[in-house]
């Protein structure tokens, strides 16, 4: 089975990055492409390549060869850039092929990442029938993340899992993330939502290594999809949630998910002030 195809989630809207703007220091010129544009195509370093094309590279050395980024209907600066054929642009040594999200009748916004995810796969039906990896857009996940998630392992799914001391942001922004739940065996227990200082702690080993996630996975697509079309939409968010789908899928016993310990910092992209961060590139 193959299990070099990636898919990229880069639908959303980039609200925070767009907010962000007006109190920035950015040349007109990058405020321009930024308001316009997803934040994964913002120019960066003295190399002026977006984010994604650092994140498919990245990918591509690890050994991926196929990428589906996952796009609005509104995707025209993705096209401008990465290609417009609705499948096999070469871009960044890798072959890119496009899946969008659509809008259900009635709703203003997308469904979430699960929903997401599914109409990828209903949209290139060969993904039920491989394992593949999913990640954001806006992180850009090192080569030896995505090396990990291509090694042999005995289960159907893995994920990357982040020392949580490792991440360099902002104790705001790291208490914000889903701890990892893993049993000593190295599987996937539980994914914990917005956790509280004290449920954090439960979650740290004998090593003080606490897990967190930052939404990488690799899946066998025929056993995700059925979880993705029965995820629940969230009560509060009003969208249906890849973390969600996954807590459903590990109620089964073969659905392990493999966690892959990892302790790095994962760059991220989220406002006008983290552009400054990747100035190195």
């Amino acid at each position: 089975m193959d299990t070099t195809k990636l898919i990229i989630m880069a639908g959303g809207s980039s609200s925070r990055m767009k907010r962000s703007l007006e109190t920035s220091k950015l040349t007109p010129e990058t405020k321009k492409i930024a308001s316009s544009s997803h934040k994964s195509i913002i120019p960066l370093g003295s190399k002026q390549k977006p984010l994604l094309f650092h994140l498919i590279q990245n990918a591509v050395n690890a050994g991926f060869k196929e990428v589906y980024l996952i796009t609005s209907h509104e995707n025209e600066a993705f096209k401008e850039y990465v290609g417009s054929a609705p499948k096999n642009n070469l871009f960044a040594g890798a072959l890119v092929h496009y899946a969008i999200q659509y809008l259900p009748q009635g709703r203003n916004k997308p469904l979430g990442t699960a929903d997401a995810v599914q109409q990828t796969m209903e949209q290139h039906p060969e993904l039920k029938n491989e394992s593949f990896t999913i990640c954001n857009g806006d992180n850009l996940y090192s080569v030896h993340a995505f090396a990990l998630l291509l090694t042999p392992r005995d289960t159907p799914h893995a994920l990357i899992s982040y020392n949580r001391s490792s991440l360099n942001f902002s104790t705001a922004r790291i208490s914000s993330f889903a701890i990892i739940d893993i049993s000593e065996e190295g599987y996937l227990q539980n994914i914990i939502e917005k956790p509280d200082p004290e449920t954090v702690e439960n979650y740290g080993d004998t090593s003080d290594y606490i897990g967190v996630s930052m939404n990488i996975f690799s899946f066998e697509g025929a056993l995700l999809f059925p979880y993705l079309k029965n995820c629940p939409i969230h009560a509060e968010r009003n969208e249906k949630e890849l973390p969600e789908a996954v807590r459903m899928m590990i109620t089964d016993p073969k659905n392990r998910i493999r966690c892959f310990k990892v302790s790095e910092h994962l760059p991220d992209l989220t406002s006008a002030e983290d552009l400054k961060n990747f100035s190195n590139l």
